[in-house]
């Protein structure tokens, strides 16, 4: 099935409907196809910064690395079982690879797919010229401009599940959005994918911290969309990421595994810290994530040919006076540049990049690096784009400020992605016969008849006259996002959800919950 067709296919859900201000609002700012697009279809090429000669040095260098150093598969005899089934060379826990035999695996991987949400209408296509933004991802602390920094709860996991569904600029619940720290260790991971489900209708992740778990977030899926639905159809992400330089222990491999034997789709990641946990040379950190990455969606493969995989790419920086990491830096947004014309010639959908930024607050230091590092992803050509909004602290901490600026930007981007359209009406010939020299456009018959849809209408940033935004209180754009979240919060509507499936979710959770004493670390 193309996965333009199976992107309507999925009938657990009905579409809910908007209306107001807000519908008018996301009209305007999407033009004509409405409010709410699932995902972005780009009208913009990618930009391809690395000569020919130069990738094959860097493809030829992550071979060298692939088969003279090798990489360490820890505490997973199956996933060595694989590779030497496989023809890899194994000494112990060490694993070499042939030049051109992981990418004779990786054929077998789809270059696009489609994840399904409850909500057919939301079903996203990943891969080819599609773009979903995602939010942030992994973060303990959370912060506001009312209560500071925190400890994340169960409650503030809901809230930014919340405020994902009402944003019309993402098109993905997410995955782990802040760690709800209230909640034990060994069982929060049922809770957080009840919430995606329960207060989202749109695609989202599951848990990658056991086996088991990343299994019980699988079966949760399948008392969503049904066994045999999930088994030929993926519903759910997990993203795994490599214990970079070179290993890959079991925690995640088994992780991996598990995804792709259900037919779902891993996001491969290794996590490179310049200085740390890769080189500080650009070129040496993209060939050994390369390689990385590589063996990881390969392993997929080997679960089962055909599953869905992600190629995936965290490239950072640090700071060498301290040992910080930094993010949002000029280094790694080239270097995702170059990575996604890596992936490419391989292939494989792309998560690249995002909004990051080690900025303690929502402030003129975060939007810049976040921009910085967004643009990157939104050239590079990601398909997958996690931590597009909330992402603050070295992502450390989730803001509610900075989330709604975020999906500000990212609606940004989505007129950004569009292009420029070019046809009688946009050249607007008839315009000019109109107006002729010296007069102006704003009320001719061209522009009264495209007004409504001409320009992106910005949700946080203030256009007003000087004296007017002064009147009003001088607000800065922090505290409008202030007001904005919690006005977003006050209106949610949570997605309908059959009460059949609902019951089962709960009773699903209720016996794994009773099944084991809480464990806290």
């Amino acid at each position: 099935m193309h996965a333009s067709e199976a992107a309507t296919s999925n009938p657990t859900a009905q579409r809910r409907e908007r209306g107001g201000r807000q519908a008018r609002r996301e009209q305007r700012s999407h033009g004509q196809d409405g409010p709410g697009r699932p995902y972005i279809v780009r009208n913009i090429p990618t930009y391809d910064v690395m000569s020919e000669e130069n990738l094959r040095r860097i493809e030829q260098t992550a071979d060298r690395i692939l088969a003279e150093i090798g990489i360490e598969f820890r505490d997973d005899p199956i996933a060595l079982d694989h590779w030497r089934r496989a023809g890899a060379r194994i000494d112990g826990e060490l694993v070499r690879f042939e030049p051109g035999m992981l990418r004779e695996i990786l054929s077998t991987a789809p270059s696009e797919f489609v994840q399904h949400a409850r909500n057919p209408a939301k079903s996203v296509v990943i891969g080819g010229r599609n773009v979903v933004f995602s939010p942030a991802y992994g973060s303990p602390f959370v912060m506001d401009l009312d209560r500071g920094r925190r400890y994340g709860t169960i409650e503030d996991f809901r809230n930014f599940v919340k405020l994902a569904q009402a944003s019309p600029w993402l098109h993905h619940s997410g995955g782990t959005i802040c760690e709800p720290v209230d909640v034990p260790v060994n069982k929060r991971h049922l809770d957080m994918v009840y919430a995606h489900i329960r207060y989202s209708d749109r695609p989202f992740m599951g848990s990658v911290t056991a086996e088991s778990r990343a299994e019980d977030s699988i079966e949760m899926a399948r008392l969503v969309f049904g066994r045999d639905f999930v088994d030929r159809n993926c519903v759910i992400l997990g993203n795994v990421n490599v214990n970079s330089p070179l290993v890959w222990d079991a925690t995640m491999t088994t992780a991996l595994r598990a995804y792709a034997r259900a037919n779902q789709a891993a996001v491969v990641v290794p996590f490179i810290l310049g200085g740390a946990m890769g080189p500080v040379t650009n070129a040496g950190a993209i060939a050994q994530s390369l390689a990385e990455t590589m063996a990881g969606c390969a392993l997929t493969q080997l679960e089962r040919p055909g599953a869905p995989v992600i190629f995936g790419n965290f490239l950072s920086s640090m700071s060498l006076r301290s040992g910080s990491p930094t993010f949002g830096t000029p280094e790694p947004a080239i270097g995702s540049m170059i990575v996604g014309q890596l992936a490419r010639r391989l292939n494989l959908p792309l998560r690249c990049s995002g909004n990051f930024t080690t900025s303690k607050l929502p402030d003129a230091q975060a939007m810049n690096e976040g921009t910085m590092s967004m643009l990157a992803a939104v050239h590079c050509g990601a398909n997958f784009i996690l931590h597009s909004a909330g992402f603050l602290d070295g992502l450390l901490s989730m803001s509610y400020e900075k989330f709604v600026m975020d999906a500000d930007f990212c609606g940004a981007l989505h007129t950004y992605l569009d292009g420029v359209t070019v046809d009688d009406n946009q050249l607007a010939l008839d315009a000019f016969r109109e107006v002729g020299p010296g007069s102006h456009f704003f009320g001719c018959a061209h522009t009264m008849a495209n007004y409504e849809h001409a320009f992106w209408d910005s949700g946080i940033a203030d256009n007003e006259p000087f004296e007017k935004w002064e009147a009003a209180g001088s607000e800065d754009a922090a505290t409008h996002a202030n007001r904005k979240w919690k006005a977003m919060l006050a209106e949610y509507e949570a997605p309908p959800l059959d009460e059949g499936v609902d019951e089962a979710l709960k009773d699903f959770i209720e016996r794994k919950k009773a099944a084991a004493d809480d464990a806290w670390y």
